[in-house]
This record gives C-alpha cells, sequence and structure tokens, in this order.
C-alpha cells in the first residue's frame, strides 16, 4: 500500500526549497559586494578571480573525485564540451563580470546580469529558429528599459566608465548564456552537480594559468589579511554554497519557480550596495529595477 503525503508536508517541503533558493541568490548576488570591498585594498580583477576560484577549487575537486568514482566514465566528446563549457561559462564569464565591476555600482552590474535569459532567448531566435511569442517580446523590451533607464542614471554619476563597465559585464551575461544553451543536453546525460564540479575546476586551472603570465607568482601570496578573508567567503557563501543551494532548490521546488526566487537578487544587491558600499538608492534605480525584474518573471511564467 502506498503512502500519501500529507498536505502540510508537502507545504513544508515547498516553502523549505522556496526558502533555499531565496538564500542560494542572496549570497550569489553578494559576490559583486565582496569584489568591491576587495577593490578597495588595490588589487585587481585577475587577482580577485583568482583567490575566488583557488579557494574554492578544494570543494568543487572533492565533489568531482566522488562523482567519477561513483559514475560511469565521460566520453571524450563530453570532456571536450566540459572544457570549452568550464572555459565559456565560469572563467571568461566571472573574469569579464568582475572586470567589469571596476567601473560600475554592483546594483547595475546585477540588473544587467540578470539579462541572460533575455540573450538565451535572442540566440534561440536567431541562431536556432525557436518561435518567440509576443509576451516574450514585452518581456524583452521591459527588462531592456529598466536597464537603460539605470544605465542612464549611472551615467550622470559615474562617468564614461560606466560604459566600459556595463560593456564587459553585458559581456558576462552573454558568456553565460552560452554556457546555458550549450549546457542543456549534457546536464541531462552528466548530471547538474558533476558538470558543474568539472567545469569549476576547469575555470580554476585556467584562473590560475592567467594569473601567472599576468602577474609575478609571489603577488599571490603577498596580500593583506582582509584580502583573504574576502576572497573565502567569495569562494564558499558566493560560489560553493550558493551552487549547491540552488540545486537542490530545483529539486524541491522544480526550476521555474526556483528563477522566480533568484530575482531577489537584484533588490537583494542594491541594499547591500547601500548598506556596505555607499551606493544611493534613487527612484529611478528603484523603478529600473521594477522593470528589469517584471521583464524577467513575465519570461519565467512563460517557460512554466
Amino acid at each position: 500500500m502506498t503512502a500519501i503525503a500529507h498536505p502540510s508536508s508537502n507545504r513544508q517541503a515547498f516553502l523549505g526549497g522556496l526558502l533555499l533558493a531565496v538564500v542560494g541568490a542572496v549570497f550569489f548576488s553578494a559576490k559583486a559586494i565582496v569584489a568591491k570591498l576587495m577593490y578597495r585594498y588595490q588589487v585587481d580583477a585577475v587577482m580577485v578571480i583568482t583567490l575566488r576560484m583557488v579557494f574554492a577549487f578544494p570543494m568543487f575537486l572533492a565533489v568531482a573525485i566522488w562523482k567519477a568514482r561513483s559514475e560511469p566514465a565521460l566520453a571524450r566528446a563530453d570532456w571536450a564540451r566540459i572544457v570549452v563549457l568550464g572555459l565559456t561559462g565560469y572563467y571568461l564569464s566571472s573574469f569579464l563580470d568582475f572586470l567589469g565591476l571596476q567601473y560600475i555600482s554592483a546594483g547595475l552590474e546585477r540588473l544587467i546580469l540578470f539579462l541572460t535569459p533575455s540573450f538565451v532567448m535572442l540566440i534561440a531566435f536567431f541562431v536556432f529558429k525557436r518561435r518567440v511569442g509576443w509576451v516574450e517580446w514585452i518581456a524583452l523590451l521591459v527588462s531592456y528599459s529598466g536597464t537603460v533607464l539605470v544605465l542612464m542614471h549611472d551615467l550622470n554619476t559615474g562617468g564614461s566608465n560606466v560604459i566600459l563597465g556595463s560593456g564587459l559585464v553585458l559581456g558576462s551575461a552573454f558568456c553565460y548564456s552560452i554556457y546555458l544553451i550549450g549546457s542543456g543536453e549534457l546536464v541531462r546525460r552528466v548530471g547538474a552537480i558533476r558538470l558543474v564540479a568539472y567545469a569549476m575546476c576547469v575555470s580554476t586551472v585556467a584562473c590560475v594559468i592567467q594569473f601567472l603570465v599576468l602577474r609575478p607568482p609571489e603577488l599571490l601570496l603577498a596580500q593583506v589579511a582582509s584580502v583573504y578573508q574576502l576572497s573565502l567567503f567569495n569562494a564558499v557563501f558566493c560560489t560553493v554554497l550558493p551552487v549547491f543551494l540552488t540545486m537542490i532548490a530545483v529539486a524541491r521546488i522544480g526550476a521555474p519557480t526556483a528563477a522566480q526566487a533568484g530575482l531577489i537578487g537584484p533588490v537583494s544587491t542594491l541594499f547591500m550596495g547601500a548598506a556596505l558600499l555607499d551606493e544611493p538608492i534613487t527612484a529611478i534605480q528603484l523603478i529600473g529595477t521594477a522593470l528589469v525584474l517584471s521583464g524577467i518573471w513575465l519570461l519565467s511564467r512563460k517557460k512554466a
């Protein structure tokens, strides 16, 4: 006789999954705040991303070894795809993001990154000839209007570097959208946790090689304690933890609901930026944020 789950237990499981998705989104968004705090110690994007990945590497390596021992071996073609996705989705995307954060506010950075779903939609439309409905076009228009509104606001206060920083973060969002499209079939075959662990290990190797080419190796050990503390926080709480929290949440409440919970990200970044970085919160920023979130919400409802 099959046991029937009590409605209250289902509700508790759903609320628990929703909480995990929200916490994951907030922690992941906090990486912009951590990077901004690190820049106060005269480090650059190369140092920020290298320390982040070096501290995160042991945790992802442990998961990678566990999965390699417990699951079937991968084909060479799958390894090649993982290397490409790791370089595109985690190395290049993260590097462009941290570069851009040197020039723009954390709030604007998070809004631009939230345009990633629209890039996925546009690539599917232009490259794969997927039909796009009018609701999706409206969502695209609304979300881009919000980003342009905040961008114009920041241009008046941040100068010409805002364009450079926004372009770099936009490139980051585009790279990650390529990763999302390219990982679709691979996730089903390899598994999400395994793919992320392997891709993160590839990204770490790329970051270390980049550092050794561009910077003296001893510089990695010559930073003040606060830089290492912030890097450890960035690795554990803004990289490893949100990845696995989001995966658990998706398993419990589904990808569409988890994506909607992730809309808290730009809002949390806005207020964390005000509290920790003294970034002002203006009416224009709030309106722009609301427009971006509305557009992404429309897209997620369409997908659901």
